[in-house]
Order: structure tokens, then C-alpha cells, then sequence
């Protein structure tokens, strides 16, 4: 009877350790690194897709006037301060002239000395010609009378010679002239500079805008070049966006656009691609693309950061597959299939991305497919799985 009990308790125990394997090996099964993987897949589906094209921008003007002086020199006055609304030809600040105004003086004397120095020189022609004309008559007379020999050779030869001279005053007289208009247009144009420079110490507006920058007060000495203000065109205001050199693709002139102002995230404006650069930044690998306005708002200020959403044409009916699901397997590109069971990697070629994650399937991926979109941990083609709705950490 003893015995019995004991043989009755080892099976008992014995069951029990029985029990607890099975249940260890099914933890171990289920949840254990032997457990299968959970994944998530969705069913390949045909659509049409709408991608855009995402950048960040600044707000800049088109139109920018740097306002400065073309020589060295100290400012005199700004009449005109951040935020005024300034028209073309406005005064907007003045240099100090220094000399100009007495060198500008002192050439006019010159010039006008230049002009009685011409009218002296051209009277001094005419009496040279009035000479010439007399001396011609003369030796004319002379040659007759001694070619009747009236006088001797002496007398001719004599008269010649004064024709000769009276031919050489009016030469000489004639390049004074010259000489005295080229002075007097020299002078001219040193005057006409001089005044240019007395006109550029006046800074004025080249164009109807809006200062936006004070560089330099009055009292303040500024080199060649150097602006004094700055004035914008506010209907010349557009945003300057950079995009992803990789996503860039179908970016062109004319790209209807919504742009969010930083200022004010929960209003799109609407806009256009004005111009694309030539130029890339071949360092942060972006293009550059000029948005323009349909209708700038009234507070939009220059150098505010804004989001720029282009949208690109609806592309012709293709698989649809969520970003999410393409992986990168021994250099090819693909996603992983799931028919019966059975796991299996096929390579595709994918085309444009909306902003929304998904993926234009040109081939490799009919309509209809299961496929894998997210995994727990990587998997392979002898990978146990088992799908799920979600996963922990999934993104929507």
C-alpha cells in the first residue's frame, strides 16, 4: 500500500514536469525568440496617384534696391525711415557735397572762359580770311601786270609769297579755332561729370516701394558702394524654396503651389512656380525654385520661413503600395509577398511619391497582392510570421 503511494505521487510529479515543459516550450514558441514574426500587410490596389513636391523657403523680394553712394563720403541727411512707403524720384538721403558745388562754379568760369577763348580765335580767322582774300587779289594783279611786263619778277614773287603767308595765318588761325572748341568741350564734360557726382551725393528712390532697412545715420561716413537704405517692391514678394534634389522630379515653371506662412500655419495661400534655378546646392543636395503670389497677403514680411506644397499632375492608373512596404534586399529593390503561406521577395520598379507615402509600382507587383508593410524585426524567405492588425511603434 506504501509503494502504491509513492509510484502514484512520481507519475503525478512526473506529469506535472511533463505539463511544465509544454508550457515553457509554448511561451517560448509564442513569445520567445522562436516566436513568428508579426507583420502587418495590406492588399495591392490600383489608383491614381496625386504627388507633390515638399520644400522650405523664405519669404524674399524680387525686387530689391540697395540705396548707397558711388564715392566715399559723410551722410548728410535721411529723410525717410523703416517702413516708409516711398515713391520714384523720392529724396531719400543726401551726402555731403563738400567741394562740389565751388569745383562746379570754377568750371563754369572755365567754360565760359573757353567760350570768349573760341570767340577770340574765331575772330582772328576771320581777319586771317579777310587777309587771304586781299593777298589772292593782289598777287593776281601782280602775275598779270608782270606777265605784261609792267613790273619786274622781283615785284611778282614778292606778291606770291604774301599770298603764301596770308594762306598760313588763316591755317593757323583755323586750328586755333579747333583748339579752342575741343578746350571748350573738354571743359564741358568735366562739368557735366562734376554735376553727375553733385547729382549722385542725392540719394534718390529708383522705383515706387517700401524702406525696409536703415544702414546709416546722419554724421556717418560710408565707403563706395555702401548702402545707406534698402528699398523693396512689396508686389515683388515671392518665397524662395529648396526641395530634395531625389524628389525633385516633374519640377517646372508653373507648378500650382500652396504656400503656409509661418506667421500663420493654419491659412494655405495659393501660389505658382515662377522660376527654377539652373543652379543646384550640390552640398545639402537641394534644388531652388521661386514661388510667386496670386494674391500676397498684407502682413507677409520679408524673411519669414514658410512650408511650399507643389503639386504635380495625376499620374495614369498604377499598383499602389504604402512607402513603408519597399525594402532594399541584396542591392535590389522590392517588396515582400505573402501567397498561401508562403513568403517570397519581388524586386519592382517604383515610380513617384506623394507626400502621403505612397509609392507608384511600375512593375513587379500585381493588383490584388498581399503584402508585407511593416515587421516586428527583419525577415527573410524561411521567416515565420504571423499577421496582425498593428504593431507597437507603428506609424499611420
Amino acid at each position: 500500500m506504501k509503494l502504491s503511494s509513492i509510484g502514484i505521487r512520481r507519475v503525478v510529479l512526473g506529469l506535472l514536469g511533463v505539463l511544465l515543459l509544454a508550457a515553457l516550450a509554448f511561451v517560448v514558441m509564442r513569445s520567445g525568440p522562436l516566436a513568428p514574426t508579426r507583420v502587418t500587410v495590406v492588399q495591392a490596389a490600383e489608383g491614381r496617384l496625386t504627388p507633390a513636391l515638399f520644400g522650405i523657403g523664405t519669404v524674399e523680394a524680387r525686387r530689391s534696391y540697395l540705396i548707397g553712394p558711388t564715392v566715399a563720403g559723410r551722410v548728410r541727411a535721411v529723410t525717410v525711415d523703416v517702413g516708409s512707403l516711398v515713391k520714384a524720384g523720392q529724396l531719400l538721403a543726401e551726402m555731403d557735397p563738400v567741394d562740389l558745388d565751388e569745383r562746379t562754379a570754377a568750371l563754369d568760369a572755365a567754360v565760359a572762359r573757353a567760350g570768349s577763348a573760341m570767340a577770340g580765335a574765331d575772330a582772328q580767322r576771320r581777319d586771317a580770311l579777310a587777309r587771304q582774300a586781299l593777298a589772292a587779289v593782289n598777287a593776281r594783279r601782280t602775275v598779270e601786270l608782270g606777265q605784261q611786263n609792267f613790273i619786274s619778277a622781283n615785284a611778282v614773287e614778292a606778291r606770291l609769297q604774301e599770298q603764301a603767308s596770308a594762306d598760313a595765318v588763316v591755317t593757323a588761325a583755323t586750328a586755333n579755332v579747333a583748339a579752342a572748341r575741343q578746350d571748350q568741350q573738354r571743359l564741358a564734360a568735366e562739368r557735366a561729370g562734376l554735376r553727375q557726382q553733385r547729382a549722385n551725393v542725392r540719394l534718390l528712390a529708383p522705383a515706387d516701394g517700401v524702406v525696409i532697412s536703415r544702414d546709416a545715420e546722419p554724421g556717418s561716413t560710408v565707403v563706395a558702394g555702401q548702402a545707406v537704405l534698402r528699398v523693396i517692391q512689396p508686389s515683388s514678394l515671392w518665397v524662395k524654396v529648396r526641395l530634395d534634389q531625389a524628389r525633385s522630379a516633374g519640377l517646372t515653371v508653373g507648378l500650382p503651389a500652396q504656400v503656409v506662412l509661418r506667421s500663420n500655419p493654419g491659412r494655405a495661400v495659393a501660389g505658382k512656380v515662377a522660376r527654377v534655378e539652373t543652379i543646384s546646392d550640390s552640398v545639402t543636395e537641394e534644388r531652388v525654385a521661386q514661388v510667386s503670389f496670386d494674391q500676397a497677403p498684407s502682413d507677409l514680411s520679408v524673411g519669414e520661413l514658410a512650408e511650399v506644397t507643389l503639386s504635380l499632375p495625376p499620374t495614369a492608373n498604377a499598383v499602389l503600395l504604402p512607402n513603408a512596404a519597399i525594402r532594399r534586399l541584396q542591392a535590389q529593390i522590392g517588396v515582400w509577398t505573402l501567397d498561401g503561406g508562403d513568403l517570397r521577395f519581388a524586386p519592382v520598379r517604383t515610380g513617384l511619391t506623394s507626400l502621403d507615402g505612397q509609392v507608384q509600382i511600375l512593375e513587379g507587383v500585381k493588383p490584388g497582392t498581399t503584402v508585407i508593410v511593416y515587421s516586428e524585426k527583419d525577415i527573410g524567405a524561411r521567416s515565420r510570421i504571423t499577421v496582425v492588425e498593428t504593431l507597437a511603434g507603428q506609424q499611420p
